[in-house]
């Protein structure tokens, strides 16, 4: 029972991996919202993919140790998996979702004569645009 439940960490581990190359795949862009090429965007995914490797074992770790019972006792086996991947679903259906809707505020930060917006004014839209999208939800 412990190699099954070995396995399914192992695959959701590796199924988020997958996502957050995708992710970084798509978050590779410049600052003037322009996608990178060459070694910048080499260099953009391989940090972005660490850094979604150094936050998804806490996300497992953080809960596993939710994964109780009613009477506080740690659960064990099908009940601690499920447990487990329900909390990651959870999440990491939040975590990921920020900078999807991040990335496309940013995209959407414009002037009215179609040039990126910076400083202040960027900030100011993507706040705007967050909330939008949050109270949309």
């Amino acid at each position: 029972m412990r190699v099954i439940t070995g396995i399914a960490i192992a695959s959701l581990f590796m199924s988020s991996m997958a996502f957050a190359a995708d992710n970084c795949e798509s978050m590779a862009v410049s600052k003037d919202g322009k996608p990178l090429t060459g070694a910048a965007k080499t260099a953009s995914i391989k940090k972005c993919q660490s850094e979604a490797a150094a936050t998804a074992p806490k996300a497992s770790a953080a809960c596993e140790e939710k994964a109780v019972s009613k009477d506080g006792k740690p659960l064990t086996g099908a009940a601690k998996t499920a447990s487990v991947k329900k909390c990651e679903s959870e999440t990491g259906a939040t975590a990921a979702a920020a900078p999807k809707a991040m990335t496309s505020c940013a995209d959407k930060a414009v002037s009215k004569d179609g040039k990126p917006l910076t400083g202040a004014a960027k900030t100011a839209s993507i706040k705007k645009c967050e909330a939008d999208a949050a109270a949309a939800k």
